[in-house]
């Protein structure tokens, strides 16, 4: 196998996140539960500010803002999203993003530039470090995705954990780029809308190369622990993102994370904790100015996973927190 073709289109599944999930035949767990318990999970998430709801419009005197909440996977209902988005996107003097063509573009020259960034190159590999079980386990599971395990070895628990959150019976389309973030890219070249980045394409790298090996570890097993209900797991997001739950999916994250064998509630806080302040909190605060200074210049319309919306430290509460008037905009 060509190692730099693999590392180039591994980097760019992770990159565009885009897989599609046509052939994935799971259940909605969430929709499974009891009455009560289903109740109990959207309290607990409806708990923080704009915990429901994909699309919105901020406001500022003369400066708007439309912004929605994106599903990165490939969906066959992002075609009504598309049309209700089309003619606001028209109309809009940019299109950001949390990555455009030319950072993908960094990105996987990056990593073929340097391969160890994503593969351990000294120290002890993942068999060496994981609970024999552990790595039995993690060894079927990219079997499953066509991944060697001898290769497997040699990779960081993070990127791992990433190719992880790609169900196997996801695997076969995994280089069609369709998910909303990349139609609505596709959709502002066609319209000559500049694509902006709201961030570095390397920001990636900063987040996991901050967290220990330890950390990095505990993540991987919270990805494998969920493993054999991947196509289940799949299809539950996708509902909740188009029920506008962006929330539900954390805090349904968090649940199943709890029902993991050795998972206390203070392990799984202490975990999720950190996901947050790295994955979601530290990047929302980073794009604050970025979407503001792009608004001082005309109408634009701003691009993102739709867990950045919601929370005290959201993209939405901050911009509100500076002044912006805050409006849902149903997609219903």
């Amino acid at each position: 196998m060509n190692m730099r073709r693999f590392f180039l289109g591994f980097v760019f599944v992770w990159a565009t996140a885009s897989v599609s999930f046509a052939a994935c035949q799971g259940s909605n767990l969430i929709a499974a539960m009891p009455e009560a318990e289903q109740a109990a999970l959207r309290q607990k998430a409806g708990a923080v500010p704009f915990a429901v709801g994909n699309a919105w419009r901020a406001t500022r005197g003369e400066e708007s803002i439309q912004l929605v909440g994106t599903y990165h996977f490939n969906d066959p209902r992002h075609a009504a999203t598309m049309a209700r988005l089309t003619p606001i996107l028209a109309k809009s003097r940019a299109l950001l993003v949390e990555a455009g063509p030319a950072e993908e573009e960094s990105l996987k020259q990056r990593v073929a530039d340097d391969p160890s960034l994503i593969v351990i190159t000294d120290g002890p590999t993942l068999p060496e470090v994981m609970p024999p079980d552990d790595w039995k386990r993690l060894s079927k599971a990219v079997s499953a995705r066509g991944i060697p395990s001898i290769m497997a070895a040699k990779f960081r628990p993070w990127y791992i954990s990433m190719l992880l959150s790609i169900p196997v019976c996801g695997m076969a389309e995994q280089m069609m780029p369709n998910g909303l973030d990349n139609q609505l890219i596709k959709e502002a070249k066609a319209a000559g809308v500049p694509v902006r980045a709201l961030e570095p394409y390397d920001t990636v790298f900063d987040i996991f190369g901050k967290m220990s090996q330890q950390q990095q570890i505990e993540m991987l097993t919270t990805a494998l622990g969920m493993e054999d209900a991947s196509s289940d797991v799949a299809a539950t997001l996708g509902d909740a993102y188009f029920a506008e739950e962006g929330r539900l999916i954390w805090e349904f994250n968090r649940q199943q994370s709890l029902q993991m064998p050795g998972y206390t509630p203070e392990r799984v806080d202490a975990e999720f904790a950190v996901l947050e302040k790295s994955m979601m909190t530290d990047r929302n605060r980073a794009w604050i100015p970025v979407i503001e200074a792009a608004a001082k210049q005309g109408p634009v319309l701003v691009a993102f996973g739709a867990l950045h919306l919601s929370g005290e430290q959201g993209v939405l509460r901050l911009l509100q927190k500076d002044g912006y008037t805050i409006t849902r905009q149903p997609f219903q």
